[in-house]
């Protein structure tokens, strides 16, 4: 029925003036506002820079090889077979050999992917992740395809993690970091012009390694020659991991006030402590080198041992580097390095182009059918382009509620919203003239027009939203924001057609219903 309840009544009001005071808010610039959201312009309307990243995954499988050696010879010792001359070759292949007569017992054991009695004692092999093959008695393992995509998955992710805490820390407005494939990552920074600290964040393992220095200067099997980061010498470390990033618990920049050099003051957690402790109460009087990537940002003389559990790294640091040092620390490593494939820098000139392009195509569609729905329904057009407006208003309130970050896509998608609300009200007139031409009683008319239409608006809406759905899941960047605007839409196109233009509908239709041409 055309009849609202006043509960009904308020309840639409409160929720539509609600929505209006929300759309209204990202052009009212105070601190008084009840509500701070604001609505955010993506990297093609606002400017800013896009990078694309590639993940070079060869450290991360050669170190996974490795890993598997300890497990393949202690299983296999136990088996009472015993593997040899371990080695990686061309960073993806593990070799290695046995006797003749225990050839047929490791294939046994390294074929049967069901139930693999390896993973039953060291969880951590995984033999589908594998593939081998034997020439005489060299074994030759490597990854299998599942394994490649496993492990690939498994290092964008921590990647996308690590390098969205540390934009975020920069403090970049609204940043948008996303996967592309299975080895690459897509970052826009919206509104930064100089990209050029942020890059030099990303393009850092920030592997963090503390490791005694060793009296030489040749390399040993359990040492390794390093240079220090300024270039000023060399020194012999050794490859005995004493700590490393992942026991950092803080970082921060400060100003040591005996020397007044920039410094990196540093915590550990509990285990990271109590290693520390033993390694500098052992090591009184050893230099200890401080690594970062591979090469040496600092090597103190412990004079003292640790056991407070923090620490200091010093440094020829300006307050800007020991600030990125201390962020790259807290964020944690990069599984694998990080290559800048791709770099583009939008100008904010190029982004107010775009936001005047699609302000002036939605005011000129929004002009268009203004006059054409008065002219073709005069006062129910009017009504409906009411409803036009408040529906905008919805749309843009909902998207500010969820600081939603608007795109160019995301502009046609409200511009494609109008179209399907002017349809929606289209389809009711047309059915209550319909209905009009054989019922004298412009109330039914009314009402029966808006019941017999409905099926047709629902329909039309709901396949719209199937295509938005599909879109959301298959696309990515600027069309999943098409899809979640255009969705928003639909949901507050029959919000508005059937509740705020049939209330307007109604109120007009009882003042007005002894009428003969109400419509």
């Amino acid at each position: 029925m055309l009849y609202f309840s006043k509960i009904r009544i308020f309840l639409i009001t409160i929720f539509t003036l609600t929505f209006v005071y929300i759309f209204l808010s990202n052009f009212i610039k105070s601190d008084d506002l009840f509500f701070s959201k604001k609505i955010n312009l993506g990297l093609d309307l606002q400017g800013g820079s896009y990078l694309l990243l590639e993940i070079d995954n060869s450290p991360v499988i050669t170190q996974k090889l490795q890993n598997t050696i300890p497990i393949l010879k202690k299983f296999f010792k136990e088996k009472k077979i015993n593997l040899r001359n371990f080695k990686i070759i061309e960073d993806k292949f593990l070799v290695f050999e046995a006797k003749d007569d225990q050839i047929s017992l490791i294939q046994e054991a390294l074929e049967d992917k069901e139930n693999n009695t390896i993973n039953t004692y060291y969880p951590k092999f995984k033999s589908h992740e594998f593939d081998f093959n034997v020439e005489n008695n060299l074994f030759k393992l490597n990854f299998s395809k599942y394994g490649l995509v496993e492990l690939k998955d498994g290092s964008q992710s921590q990647a996308l993690e690590t390098i969205r805490r540390r934009v975020d820390e920069v403090g970049t407005n609204e940043p948008n970091i996303l996967k592309r494939g299975n080895d690459r990552i897509v970052v826009e920074l919206p509104g930064l012009d100089d990209p050029s600290r942020v890059k030099n964040l990303l393009g850092k393992t920030a592997n963090l390694t503390f490791r005694f220095i060793i009296q030489g200067t040749e390399e040993t099997f359990g040492s390794e020659k390093l240079v220090f980061e300024d270039g000023s010498e060399e020194a012999i470390v050794s490859k005995r991991i004493i700590l490393s990033g992942e026991n950092l618990i803080d970082a921060n920049p400060s100003v040591d006030s005996q020397s007044s050099e920039t410094v990196v003051n540093f915590t550990l957690d509990r285990v990271g402590a109590k290693r520390f402790g033993k390694a500098t109460s052992t090591g009184i009087g050893k230099r200890l080198a401080i690594v970062l990537d591979g090469k040496v940002i600092s090597a103190p003389v412990i004079r003292d041992a640790i056991v407070s559990g923090s620490g200091q790294i010093s440094g020829d640091f300006t307050f800007q580097s020991a600030t990125d040092l201390a962020l790259l620390l807290r964020s944690g490593a990069l599984p694998a390095p990080l290559k800048i494939i791709e770099e583009r820098t939008v100008g904010p000139d190029l982004g107010q182009d775009s936001i005047n392009a699609g302000i002036i195509a939605l005011a000129i569609g929004f002009f268009l059918v203004i006059i054409f729905m008065i002219v073709k329904y005069k006062v129910f057009g009017l009504i409906a382009n009411i409803t036009l407006i408040l529906n905008l208003f919805l749309l843009v309130g909902i998207l500010t509620l969820f600081e939603a970050t608007l795109t160019l896509p995301g502009i046609a998608g409200i511009i494609l919203t109008v179209g399907m609300a002017v349809d929606a009200n289209v389809l009711i007139f047309e059915r209550i003239k319909e209905e009009i031409v054989g019922e004298k009683n412009n109330l039914i008319a009314f009402d029966s027009g808006y019941e017999k239409s409905k099926t047709a608006v629902i329909d039309a809406n709901i396949t719209t939203l199937i295509a938005a759905i599909i879109l959301f899941f298959m696309g990515s960047g600027p069309v999943k924001g098409f899809s979640v605007t255009l969705g928003v839409g639909i949901f507050t196109t029959l919000f508005s057609v059937y509740f705020i233009a049939r209330l307007l509908t109604s109120t007009y239709v009882m003042k007005n219903k002894n009428k003969e041409s109400i419509i």
